[in-house]
């Protein structure tokens, strides 16, 4: 896919992997909307700012209407309450799921028609090795990105004869302001961005960008027992 020639969406743009993808996306030509809640908060020169919170359907629904020729979507928008399932608040647990799930679809059903009337081009859902993983203590971002990650399989299959082509990424920890706090191994954005766009260009369907996304992803075929040895 020749991305000079690309609109390119990018959500949650403002900061962290997202600026970083818009960035990427700059860098090669293409032309980058950097959708944020606040659109002032977008610093980045070269990118059209616009205003997107993707939990909001009035919002995601006036983005379509103030763009038009989007041909490529980057559903990278996301929130982390490191909220467990049992203990903790439900509206943080309801919040993981809908920005992350229902924002996701929300977004991709209100950009996909104008991806598919300009001929095609490609979806790519930041996920990330919790989907595949679950940690308790975070088990409301696991939930959903699990969810999405089922989400992108789906409209995958359901886009591909549209010309649309679906990808999920996958990334265990990296750099941000939203795990700042964790110990670990931590990715560059800038790294994660040049592989998430060298996927994209490549027409990949599944981008696996680090060691801990492919250890996982390789544990799944050993089922529950392999994944959590802890289990009795």
């Amino acid at each position: 896919m020749d991305l000079s020639t690309s609109t390119v969406l990018v959500t949650g743009a403002n900061r962290g992997l997202g600026r970083a993808l818009a960035a990427e996306l700059l860098g090669r030509g293409a032309t980058v909307y950097a959708g944020a809640r606040n659109p002032d908060k977008v610093d980045l020169p070269g990118v059209k700012p616009i205003a997107l919170d993707i939990t909001d359907p009035a919002s995601v629904a006036a983005a379509a209407k103030a763009t038009g020729d989007v041909t490529v979507l980057i559903n990278n928008a996301g929130v982390g309450t490191t909220t467990n399932l049992l203990t903790g608040d439900l509206d943080n647990i309801r919040l993981e799921m809908d920005t992350h799930y229902y924002g996701t679809l929300s977004v991709v059903r209100a950009f996909t028609p104008q991806i598919v009337a300009g001929g095609g081009g490609a979806i790519l859902n930041i996920l990330s090795a919790l989907s595949w993983y679950s940690f308790p203590e975070s088990g409301a971002y696991c939930a959903a990105k699990s969810a999405e990650w089922s989400l992108t399989n789906s409209l995958r299959v359901q886009l591909a004869d549209q010309g649309v082509r679906v990808a999920g990424l996958h990334v265990g920890g990296m750099d941000t302001d939203m795990i700042r706090d964790v110990a670990g191994p931590k990715a560059d954005p800038a790294d994660v961005a040049r592989l998430a766009v060298d996927g994209i260009a490549e027409g990949a369907y599944e981008i696996v960008v680090d060691d801990i996304s492919r250890q996982v992803q390789a544990g799944l075929a050993g089922g529950a027992a392999a994944l959590y040895p802890e289990l009795p």
